[in-house]
């Protein structure tokens, strides 16, 4: 198995004109760790993870990926050594599943690769471990919202790369399906070695599955450390703009919270305790 890849974000500032949207962000996350970026809409987690995939370029600062400095990589490069499961994609008719897993070949086979007929192992290596193949030949605007979520996952590791990046993976799904992404993200992590970072709304879902958990407040990093460390009463007000309470899974131990309700103004505007 090849070792899993690194990411150093240093020193990221990044924005469009009048709204900066990254103010020196500085994140580690190790080879072969699972972490989830948590925060309000707009505080800079789908921008952060599309600067980490070389979609985005910093203003300031720069994004290592195995030591590789993304700015000096094409976006082909790039997309042999990290896959972004973007948030939404736009509708595909009359693709089959097994079309649009291929998709995911592109930057190891180019366009004229992507022309010829039949899959390469790594596409029906991306069927089977996701578990889809028998979806192959389907539509893929046939499939219920979490089938295409898991078709969009099968897409993805057929890039073939070290690193996996999700943004809000579970947007969308019921609790079924959200379970089903998770969990299916968790045995592929660990049956491909892979590095993962996940967008996340709900800080449930982000303390039990992840190893680390990244909270972003207004573009800057607020807290960083594993579940137990991170998911307070405190990171609750001045990160999610919440009052309540945690408690502890008494099975798995994972941290459990119990909002209570929302937080308005100077109520929330404090240090993280």
């Amino acid at each position: 198995m090849t070792e899993p890849v690194g990411i150093r974000v240093e020193k990221v500032h990044f924005g469009y004109p009048g709204r900066p949207v990254l103010r020196g962000v500085d994140v580690t996350v190790e080879p072969g760790e699972l972490t989830a970026l948590i925060g309000l809409n707009g505080c800079g987690k789908s921008t952060l993870l599309r600067l980490a995939a070389g979609l985005l370029r910093p203003d300031e600062g720069r994004v290592l990926l195995g030591g590789n400095d993304l700015a000096r990589l094409s976006r082909r490069a790039t997309a042999r050594h990290v896959a972004l499961l973007h948030q939404s994609a736009p509708a595909v008719p009359g693709m089959t599943v097994r079309q649009l897993v291929r998709q995911g070949r592109y930057a190891a086979r180019g366009p004229l690769g992507m022309l010829r007929e039949g899959d390469d192992p790594v596409v029906r290596r991306a069927l089977r471990d996701v578990g889809v193949e028998q979806w192959a030949e389907r539509d893929v605007d046939a499939l219920s919202g979490g089938e295409r979520q898991r078709v969009r996952l099968a897409m993805a590791l057929a890039q073939d790369t070290r690193v996996l990046l999700l943004d809000e993976p579970t947007t969308y799904l019921d609790l079924h399906h959200q379970l089903d992404v998770l969990q299916t993200v968790v045995r592929l992590r660990e049956e491909r070695g892979l590095t993962v970072v996940m967008v996340l709304h709900d800080l449930a879902h982000a303390a039990r599955f992840a190893e680390r958990i990244v909270a972003l407040r207004d573009g800057r990093v607020v807290a960083d450390g594993t579940p137990k460390e991170v998911v307070t009463p405190g990171l609750l007000a001045d990160v999610l703009k919440v009052a309540g309470r945690v408690g502890q899974d008494p099975e798995g131990g994972w941290p459990v919270c119990y909002p209570d309700h929302p937080l308005a103004g100077d109520e929330y505007a404090r240090p993280i305790p």
